[in-house]
C-alpha cells in the first residue's frame, strides 16, 4: 500500500498513522475493560492529549450517543455503540485514510443504514474510505468505486453506480 508513493505495507503501526492511515477492524476490537472516552483517546494517542478537544467534538456530532456513554466501560455497550466506538477511534488519529473491514457486521438493519450514512459523511469530510464489505448494495451506495471478489479475485470492477446496475454483479455476488 502506498501513502505519497512511500510504501507502507512494512512500516511500524505508529509510523502507518503518521501517515494517515487507521482502521476499523472487523469485530471492533475495543478495549472492553477500559471506558469509551479512552477507548477515543486511544485513537489520538500519537497526537498528544491537548488537542483532542475539537475531535472530541467531531466525533460527538457524528455519534451523540457516544457523548452519553463516555463514562461507560466498552465492553458493556451494545453491537451498534460498539461499532460507534471503534469508528469514532479511528476518526480521532485525523486519517487521510480509513481501512474498515466489514462495518455492517452484527448491526440491525436501522443501524446498518445510520452508519453508512456516517461512513459517506466522513468520506464527504475529505477521508478517502477503503471498505470490505458483504452488503454490497448498501456499500455501493456510499462509494465511488466498487470491487467484486470472489474466491479471492477480482471478478468485476468499476464505477459504485455502474455496479449497482450490473446484471454480471447480480450474477457474480448472488449467484444468479
Amino acid at each position: 500500500m502506498l501513502i505519497d508513493d512511500q510504501d507502507v505495507t512494512s512500516l511500524p503501526v505508529p509510523q502507518r498513522i503518521a501517515k494517515g492511515l487507521a482502521i476499523v477492524p472487523e469485530n471492533r476490537r475495543l478495549f472492553g475493560q477500559m471506558t469509551v472516552q479512552e477507548n477515543l483517546e486511544l485513537g489520538a494517542v500519537l497526537r498528544g492529549r491537548d488537542k483532542l478537544d475539537d475531535d472530541f467534538e467531531r466525533v460527538h456530532a457524528l455519534f451523540p450517543r457516544l457523548l452519553e456513554r463516555r463514562s461507560q466501560l466498552a465492553g458493556t455497550l451494545s453491537g451498534g455503540e460498539q461499532q460507534m466506538v471503534a469508528v469514532a477511534r479511528a476518526l480521532m488519529s485525523r486519517p487521510r485514510l480509513l481501512l474498515m473491514d466489514e462495518p455492517s457486521m452484527g448491526l440491525s438493519p436501522a443501524l446498518v443504514q445510520q452508519n453508512f450514512e456516517i461512513i459517506k459523511e466522513v468520506h464527504e469530510s475529505g477521508v478517502s474510505v477503503l471498505m470490505v464489505e458483504q452488503n454490497a448494495s448498501m456499500a455501493l451506495s456510499v462509494a465511488d468505486r466498487g470491487y467484486v471478489l470472489s474466491t479471492g479475485e477480482i471478478v468485476l470492477e468499476g464505477s459504485a453506480a455502474d455496479l449497482l446496475r450490473s446484471e454480471d454483479l447480480k450474477r457474480a455476488y448472488l449467484g444468479r
